[in-house]
């Protein structure tokens, strides 16, 4: 858990936020302004505003640069610790700290690498007010060792038969990028049926003749190092020896039907499912009781790889892949465990409070699992300072009262978990500063009419000034309507007039002083465009205008956009732009679209828009009508008559009718009605209190016409309301109150002003009258000091100046609900079987729910299993019966457990009291699998199982069932044997079994239920290699004696006897850890250097979970075991294989590049180069040609070993070979690779020729002549080529 710079655990930080203030609240932060007239005499303890990352890979061919800058009042002082201690800068002279800061600059040009400065770093900002501190920052170099030597002999694979090449490359920092290519540089096809898996090695689903090839290599490209690093090509032939038969799938990775998968919240999340089979599998995905998350997730290689980004807690659970071919499916199960590394929910933030007052800093954060909060005052922890009666510390909380002049200090709040951590440094600042004007003085606001104006007026003072506002010369301050004010200073407007305009003034006013400022408002008149352009439908060839006048603020310069379909005018003469108008000349269909102009000012715009349709014949819209008249004029209704207007060859269909209401609803119409297009008159009906005028549109098959003049105003006279208020409820929200609600009345259903509503409500079941109150403006009214839960009658009744509405009907309502006050009685459980029990209870009095009864909650918990063996288990769960219910199941319980429970019953406002507890045993059930099966010991004729017993008991184990049969080579089985075994055993061996036979074994546990669920294994007796056959044992079984003939065979139990098991590189070794669960005290580390035929080397530990080997080389791959053996030295657990390899120890060279007789041999080969140039470019301008079969013969594989120039034999490979990189890879012996080397250069392909590649990394070089060699002379093998840059143009 890293902690803060005076713990053992690490000095770890992350930047602080920017410097804000809390004026006068804790909740209102107010930016330190940087003006330096404001800032000059300010304190401010330090803040860390910049720092490199925490995990830092360096780059070796420049300087390292670790970042650390900070910002305080007196300028910080900076020190920085290595690895938990002072580094004194002073005494190295490769290492600088800039001037005015605290970054360092690590020279590395000369002799001193990287390496040398690898470490642990983390700065310390400091100055008479506080201690700020960085987050650790951890300094690697990256490394890209070499791939250890080894032989690949050629493999032989049947057609039809999966195949798996292994890549294993060699461990890097970071880690490398894998990819195959073969000898041209060429990347290998993939497909369904070869895909590289996420661990570089390639699968192939199924082999075809034409995957025969000897140049299958492995690439590792080393991004920080820009080196790549090959593997020894792999040759592969594909034989056909009969006839292929297809087979159902099987997962090549990974393995076995389960499997799972620890993720990150925020990382992303790669599931890998490889499937082999004939035809090829396909591959589905699926998450069990869920679906994958939309836009996150997405497939790749073929669909085997499902990859899920930015993964949160939600993606937790089982994902199912599945493999499907024409003989049948597989399905593989991934369970997928979500952990978090602690996030903010809350950082802290800086404090500036004045003397006396009082403030908090808040540390909040999250993660799974829950973080840890650690508080430190300069860098020290919390606890470890004298204590101020002024601090209080509660969990992430640090409550500040009473704070005094000189207190001041920089806390540090840690976050972490065992995935990662939080820090974040945050200064308490205890100033007394009179009050300072921010905003310039004399600033002008400008603003449109009816929009908001916003008066800045920042100052800054400790304690918080206060702010006042006067307006003009007036001596009283600005409150109220129509004016708004923040606790910042800031004065709003919400709907700006012309009256709002003039001088403002604020003051700021503390206990320190006083200062003002004044502003200007101007408020200006909107930009309006008062006629807009209008829907065109011209022929072709014509004209065409649209028009746009536009309205303004005198004092502010408009400027007039055309666009055409949100896009510029297109540059064409016949388009004319006027300060009012758009004209389009001789129209052609291209024209056709939407035509919008925009008005613009400094302070506002204003747009319309309008469509161009270009025809070769025009059917128009029709005219609007015209002369409308009204008359037949009553109380209640109106006849409106018109004339229509010119119908352009389209008739007319309908005529719509449309008011406006500009009593109540000023500038909106709304549609009345619409009569057929044969009629001119049209009888309405019309509500009271409403000021009327009518237009009317005429509609054809080309569209409305036009709106036409409004009609002349009909005002009808008031009425008492013909309506009452709808939707009236009565709810209660508090257990002594009753809300009434109802929808109120529009304007048009008022029927005259002063529109009010008269609330009744009256208890039901209680002998009183209605109480009533009459109300307006409002569509709610409470009733206090109601009994919980009592039914009342209410009602609402409209009423105006003229009258009363129609009597309302009354509705049931209730007044609020209180918690239930009583437990269900008489809970009795009666169990049904080992997993389901039924509950019952005695249902409540009515009178106790207080509420709406939604129903019951039965809490149950297991205490815990029966069996002593088994863990406690405590987890509550609920179960909620809705309703009026008596009794439930209780599914899913385990068996053989012991149970507690109670009933709780639940209304609209919360549960009730439970009951007392009842505790009930559920009997015995079949046991689950046994926790493992493992075959050991195998011999000719005998062999040995070990088990385990099932975690899920259920009950007492009576005994195990074994059965196995023997499984011929065309997998038919063979008899059954079945034996029965005592619960105590964990272990049987069998006697007088088959040679070289493979068997298969089923084994399961029981109780006195019955047998529980079975699992399988299958192992084979070893080869009989021309051995006598011994006499017959006289006992088929024996459940503890082993044979003690040495096997010639063993297969590699996967027991649980080991976990855990890791390495770690040290300087003195390999440090291999294991946890060790079993009996046997002699335990040994193997090894052996991978892929090959030695013996495994051991070593014996004492006593010990942990052992360094010391004796590995340098720049091998190895594969290390930890192993138990018994009294007679056999091996009897082992675990799992780790792949280890030592990385080659990196050496120092001279740079040779800047001697002088170097640049002089340089020269001179150059200079011969260009000679040999020459010659050549003549030679082949006679025409010589260049045989390219030799050529290809030339270009050997790299695994072909030189031949001795004595007696043209295969020379073999030296010691010093394992150390040396491959032709193909350019790698500096440290690892490194300087910017000042030749990247461009190619290594030769065969004898000459430039090498080079196009955009898609293919060799197109030329093939260039071999030269001829005597006959008596070897001919050595050449190497492939490996240009690095080419292969990172796409990589």
């Amino acid at each position: 858990m890293p902690v803060c710079c005076t713990t053992a655990l690490g000095r770890m930080r992350t930047a602080a936020v920017l410097l804000v203030l809390f004026l006068g609240h804790i909740v209102a932060p107010l930016e330190v302004p940087l003006d330096p007239k404001v800032l000059e005499g300010l304190p401010q303890p330090p803040t860390i505003t910049l720092e490199s990352p925490k995990d830092y890979i360096v780059d070796p061919r420049e300087h390292i640069v670790i970042r650390c800058e900070a910002k305080a009042k007196p300028p910080p002082s900076f020190s920085w610790t290595r690895n938990g201690t002072h580094f004194d800068i002073d005494k190295d002279p490769k290492v600088n700290m800039r001037p005015n800061s605290g970054t360092l600059v690590v020279d590395i040009s000369g002799k001193d690498k990287a390496e040398a400065y690898e470490g642990v770093y983390q700065c310390t900002a400091r100055n008479e007010h506080g201690t700020a501190v960085s987050n650790n920052i951890v300094i690697r170099q990256p490394r890209s060792p070499l791939w250890s030597k080894e032989d690949n002999p050629p493999i032989i694979v049947q057609e039809g038969a999966s195949l798996v090449l292994k890549c294993r490359p060699p461990a890097g920092l970071p880690p490398p990028i894998v990819f195959w290519m073969d000898h041209n540089f060429l990347r290998l096809p993939l497909n369904r049926r070869v895909s590289q898996g996420l661990n570089g090695d390639l699968y192939f689903s199924n082999a075809v003749v034409s995957d025969s090839r000897t140049d299958y290599i492995c690439y590792a490209r080393f991004t920080h190092t820009q080196t790549i690093q090959q593997k020894q090509p792999i040759t592969v032939r594909v034989v056909n020896n009969g006839a292929t038969e297809d087979r159902r799938p099987s997962f090549q990775v990974p393995s076995g039907p389960t499997s799972s998968k620890m993720v990150l919240r925020g990382e992303v999340l790669d599931m890998e499912c490889i499937a082999e089979g004939l035809p090829t599998p396909d591959i589905t995905w699926a998450k069990v009781s869920g679906e994958l998350p939309t836009k996150r997730f997405t497939y790749h290689n073929f669909r085997k790889n499902l990859r899920i980004t930015g993964v949160t807690e939600a993606d937790a659970g089982q994902y199912r892949c599945t493999a499907k071919n024409t003989l049948g499916s597989i399905h593989h199960v991934i369970t997928v465990t979500v952990k978090a590394a602690p996030y903010w929910i809350m950082a802290p933030q800086n404090l500036v409070l004045a003397p006396r007052e009082r403030g908090q800093l808040i540390c909040r954060a999250s993660g799974n699992p829950k973080p840890t909060i650690g508080w430190f005052v300069n860098g020290v922890p919390i606890h470890n300072v004298p204590d101020d009666p002024g601090r209080v510390v509660e969990g992430d909380t640090i409550m500040f009262e009473d704070v005094m002049t000189g207190s001041s200090a920089v806390y540090q709040c840690n976050a972490s978990n065992e995935y990662g951590y939080l820090l974040a440094n945050a200064f308490v600042n205890v100033l007394s500063e009179p009050p300072r004007m921010l905003t310039p003085r004399d600033k002008v606001y400008q603003v449109i009419m009816n929009k908001p104006a916003t008066l800045d007026c920042s100052s800054f003072g400790s304690p918080i000034p206060k702010i006042t506002w006067f307006k003009d010369s007036h001596p009283t301050t600005l409150e109220g309507d129509p004016y708004v004010f923040y606790d910042n200073g800031t004065l709003v407007i919400p709907v700006a007039q012309a009256m709002n305009s003039g001088k403002y003034t604020c003051v700021a006013l503390n206990m320190l002083g006083k200062s003002d400022n004044q502003v200007y408002l101007e408020v200006k008149e909107p930009t309006r465009i008062l006629k807009q352009p209008e829907y065109q439908k011209v022929q072709r060839n014509r004209d065409v205008v649209f028009e746009c006048k536009v309205k303004h603020d005198p004092s502010l310069n408009p400027t007039m956009i055309w666009l055409k379909d949100n896009g510029e005018l297109p540059d064409d003469e016949r388009f004319i732009v006027d300060s009012d108008s758009l004209t389009i000349t001789e129209v052609t269909e291209s024209d056709a679209g939407t035509y919008t102009c925009i008005m613009n000012t400094t302070l506002d715009q204003d747009s319309a828009s309008a469509n161009l349709m270009v025809v070769e014949v025009v059917n128009e819209q029709p005219d609007p009508p015209i002369d409308l008249e009204l008359t037949d004029q009553k109380p209640r209704s109106v006849q409106l008559t018109w004339t229509p207007g010119n119908d352009h060859n389209s008739p007319i269909k309908s005529f719509l009718i449309q008011y406006e209401d500009s009593l109540h609803d000023r500038g909106n119409w709304h549609n009345m009605t619409e009569v057929p297009g044969t009629k001119i008159t049209a009888h309405l009906k019309l509500s009271p209190f409403v000021h009327y005028t009518f237009r009317v549109l005429a509609l054809n098959e080309v569209g409305y016409s036009h709106p036409s003049l409004p009609s002349q105003q009909y005002r009808t006279k008031a009425a008492v309301p013909d309506e009452n208020p709808i939707g009236v409820q009565g709810i209660g929200t508090q257990p002594d109150n009753l809300v009434i609600y109802w929808k109120p009345l529009t304007g048009l259903q008022s029927n005259g002003p002063g529109l009010q509503y008269i609330v009744f409500w009256k208890q039901r079941g209680v002998d009183e009258n209605w109480k009533s109150v009459k109300i307006a403006n409002v569509s709610n009214f409470t009733v206090g000091g109601t009994p919980t839960f009592a039914p009342y009658d209410v009602k609402v009744r409209s009423v105006n100046e003229h009258g009363v509405g129609p009597e309302p009907s009354a509705v049931i309502g209730y007044s609020g609900e209180d918690l239930p006050m009583a437990a269900p009685d008489n809970v009795q459980v009666h169990v049904i079987n080992s997993t389901l029990a039924n509950v019952h209870w005695e249902p409540v009095f009515y009178q106790s729910v207080r509420g709406h009864l939604k129903g019951y909650k039965v809490y149950y918990s297991r205490q815990g299993s029966l069996h002593h063996h088994n863990p406690h288990h405590a987890e509550q769960q609920v179960i909620t019966f809705n309703g009026n219910r008596t009794h439930g199941k209780l599914p899913g319980l385990h068996p053989f457990s012991r149970y507690t429970l109670n009933v709780r019953v639940f209304n609209g406002r919360g549960e009730g009291p439970a009951c007392s507890n009842v505790e009930f045993e559920t009997p015995e059930g079949v046991p689950g699998k046994p926790s493992f099966l493992n075959v050991v010991n195998l011999s000719l004729d005998s062999l040995t199982l070990e088990w385990g017993p099932p975690h899920d008991r259920n009950g007492r184990l009576t005994g195990y069932t074994l059965k196995y049969q023997p499984v011929n080579n065309s997998n038919d089985l063979g008899p059954l044997e079945e034996l029965t075994v005592a619960a105590n055993e964990t272990r049987v061996t069998l006697l007088n079994l088959k040679y070289s036979t493979r068997y298969k074994f089923y084994f399961n546990a029981k109780t006195l239920k019955g047998s529980g669920p079975t699992i399988t294994e299958e192992a084979s007796t070893v080869i009989d290699e021309g051995h006598p056959e011994p006499p017959p044992h006289p006992h088929p079984l024996s459940p503890t004696s082993q044979s003690d003939r040495h096997p010639l065979h063993k297969a590699h139990p996967i027991v649980p006897a080991f976990e855990n098991a890791s390495f770690a590189l040290r300087e003195d070794g390999v440090l291999v850890s294991w946890e060790y669960l079993g009996p046997e005290n002699k335990v040994y580390v193997e090894y052996i250097v991978e892929n090959s035929n030695e013996e495994w080397k051991k070593e014996k530990v004492n006593n010990s979970q942990s052992h360094t080997l010391k004796r590995l080389k340098e720049g091998l791959a190895y594969k290390v075991r930890v192993v138990a053996k018994d009294h007679s030295d056999q091996m009897v657990h082992s675990s799992e294989e780790l792949f280890v390899t030592v990385p080659a120890m990196t050496s120092r060279q001279v740079d040779i590049a800047t001697q002088g007789w170097f640049i002089g041999l340089m020269c001179a080969i150059a200079l011969l180069i260009l000679v040999l140039l020459i010659v050549c470019f003549i030679k082949r301008n006679k025409g010589g040609k260049y045989p390219v079969k030799e050529k290809e013969d030339a270009h050997a594989d790299p695994e072909i070993q030189p031949m001795k120039d004595e007696d043209c034999t295969f020379g073999e490979y030296s010691d010093n070979d394992d150390h040396k990189p491959l032709k193909g890879s350019r790698t500096p012996s440290n690892g490194t690779v300087k910017r000042d080397d030749s990247d461009d250069s190619l290594v030769d392909y065969g004898d000459g020729g430039d090498g080079q590649f196009n955009e898609d990394g293919s060799f197109i070089g030329q093939y260039s002549g071999k030269k001829e060699r005597d006959t008596a002379e070897c001919i050595e093998s050449s190497e492939a080529p490996s240009p690095v840059n080419a292969m990172n143009s796409f990589v």
